[in-house]
């Protein structure tokens, strides 16, 4: 890595230019990793796919016993340290584990949820006593966890759920009250992370409660749109007491917990939408190579191709961003260890950190999905919307993933209000940057000749859509200042845009490394038309979201001169997209399935 980029910091990209070598690839796994995710891809492949039938329509006892069997190979335990009976694998592999997980349907979501927010928030926010008794157990699958949070009337707005815990007169116990609900692995979870707020408390505690306690009821098994197989339950505590040893970290700082949970979820929930992506997307190209209309397959049509050439630059460059997060996690938690900090906090404080990557991550890869399943239904066809076929589930299964771990909108509008505060508490210079590109657009623009190299000609367009961003944000929160945080509309054209760019960057850089890895463009060519294409549509998003938000709130000849400035900011070099397209659908028709 080189020294100028060793520092980075979450959402330092809008302001500072990444090199290609300070960026991790998926292309640089090592075999260990990737013997990691082929175990994990045969355990969906031997014990999931095989039984879908039976997990859809929640045969009792099958999902706890499949956790188990995962358990037993280690995937369960892979982010725990070994000391709790886990693998301690770095965030980076365990991301890799989650992805492999994500074609798995039902079972993705009931392994997610139990890995995730079942099991950190004791492993990270636990006292010492508490790991040893709860850890073990959920490393090893034998426990099964849930997270209960959501109320009928605290979703988004979490902290105002009115579950409540008083203490016992004896001051033995926390006697809980209250209802959750949308509770997934609520059917057979033996422990729960249970959010209440004690006494008249403004904010939340939590607390670790047995699933078996006296006093827990649940309503039946709720009828979902997709994700049928996985759990999903209304649960009502009723007197239930909890022993004050059961406290989870401190009194009113719940909240804390679950935001810090859900950042780490967020990016996970990445993963495993991206590895729904590519299972998707492979059954789609062997469909349309089987497939025959009018005396030929219909993967020789272009009409389908454009579908899985789209696709796949849309799961590459999602893809690219992904990873190129999760190892900057990664080096912020090595860097945090290094000075002295514990494993649990260093893992969180180099999560929170990137928050802003982790919320642009999950609406990504979300929506990324939602395009692949799409047109999965639409290349089957008829067949598409029978249930005989994957498809058919994949598109119900995929539905949640924009709801999942805070909406999307509730994710865009976090997004842009994370960086602000950092820019608000000096963590993130973003004025000087903002006032260097209003001088930009008053002042006469440079002739400047395009770069001959593919690669320095791309990363130009980057800094470019960063200083399009830039331009409105700045403008936005001057113009608007303290009412901005009510403009989502406008927040939204920001997210969208930031997201974008982020993408196209991760592209970029990931297709510049791989080149330099295998000696030379040719050696890239499916992975560099893939680049463009997305380079050029995304220039076309941000400038459509930029322009839209600027008419929003700006005004005159101020808006006559940042819409040139859009228009100069978010220009590409013309090409023929249909041909990249093609080649890039003729290798994956080829390839039989969604390989790169």
């Amino acid at each position: 890595m080189s020294e100028k980029n060793q520092a980075i910091r979450g959402g330092e990209f809008l302001i500072r230019e990444t090199l290609a070598a300070d960026i991790f690839i998926p292309e640089e796994w090592t075999e260990e990793q990737l013997m990691m995710k082929q175990m994990t891809l045969d355990f969906v492949e031997q014990r999931i796919i095989p039984n879908l039938e039976r997990i859809e329509v929640q045969e009792e006892g099958l999902v706890p016993s499949l956790m188990e069997e995962a358990g037993a190979l280690g995937l369960i335990g892979s982010s725990v340290p070994e000391e709790y009976g886990g693998l301690g694998l770095d965030f980076k592999t365990t991301m890799l584990i989650t992805e492999a997980i994500g074609g798995a349907h039902s079972f993705s979501v009931s392994f997610s949820a139990h890995t995730g927010i079942g099991t950190l928030p004791i492993l990270y926010y636990g006292n010492e006593a508490q790991k040893q008794k709860w850890i073990p157990g959920l490393a090893s699958g034998q426990l099964k966890g849930c997270y209960c949070l959501t109320e009928p009337s605290a979703g988004s707005d979490a902290n105002s759920g009115k579950t409540k815990a008083k203490l016992s007169e004896d001051g033995k116990h926390y006697i809980i009250n209250g209802q959750k609900m949308w509770i997934t692995n609520g059917g057979f979870a033996d422990v729960m992370i249970v959010f209440a707020k004690i006494d008249d408390d403004e904010n939340l505690t939590a607390f670790i409660i047995d699933g078996h306690a006296e006093g827990i009821s649940k309503n039946p098994e709720e009828k979902k749109m997709g994700i049928k197989g996985s759990s999903t339950r209304q649960i009502f505590f009723n007197d239930v007491h909890v022993p004050v040893e059961n406290l989870l970290y401190k009194r009113e700082k719940g909240f804390k917990i679950a935001v810090n949970i859900l950042n780490i979820g967020r990016i996970k929930l990445g993963g495993a939408v991206l590895g729904a992506s590519k299972d998707a997307l492979s059954h789609t190209i062997q469909y349309a190579n089987e497939r025959e209309q009018f005396g030929r397959p219909i993967s020789k049509y272009g009409a389908i191709r454009y579908k899985l050439a789209e696709a796949a630059i849309r799961i590459y460059s999602g893809e690219s961003a992904n990873y190129r997060a999760t190892q900057n996690i990664d080096d912020a938690i090595a860097a945090l260890k290094a000075g002295g900090m514990e494993h649990g906090e260093a893992t969180l404080k180099g999560i929170a950190d990137f928050a802003p990557e982790c919320a642009m991550i999950k609406v990504l890869a979300s929506e990324v999905l939602d395009y692949a399943v799409d047109e999965a239904v639409q290349v089957f066809g008829g067949m598409g919307y029978s249930a005989e076929t994957r498809a058919e589930l994949a598109y119900r299964d995929a539905r949640i993933n924009r709801i999942f771990e805070g909406t999307n909108e509730i994710n865009r509008m976090l997004t842009v209000d994370m960086l602000l505060k950092k820019a608000m508490k000096g963590d993130l210079d973003l004025t000087t940057p903002a006032m260097a590109i209003v001088s930009e657009l008053t002042g006469i623009p440079e002739m400047t000749t395009p770069p001959s190299d593919v690669f320095e000609a791309h990363l130009g367009y980057v800094r470019n859509l960063k200083k399009a961003i830039l331009m409105v944000a700045g403008a936005a929160a001057q113009k608007l200042m303290l009412t901005l945080a009510k403009e989502q509309e406008i927040l939204m054209n920001i997210a969208d845009m930031t997201i974008w760019a982020y993408t196209v960057e991760s592209t970029v850089l990931r297709v510049q490394k791989l080149s330099h890895m295998r000696g030379g463009e040719d050696a890239v060519a499916i992975q560099k038309a893939i680049m463009r294409v997305y380079t050029y549509e995304a220039s076309e998003w941000i400038h459509s979201a930029g322009k839209e938000a600027l008419l929003g709130f700006a005004e005159g000849d101020e808006l006559k001169m940042m819409l040139m400035g859009m228009k100069r900011f978010c220009k590409t070099e013309d090409f023929n997209t249909k041909e990249a397209r093609q080649t890039i659908a003729q290798h994956l028709i080829a390839k039989g399935q969604y390989d790169l």
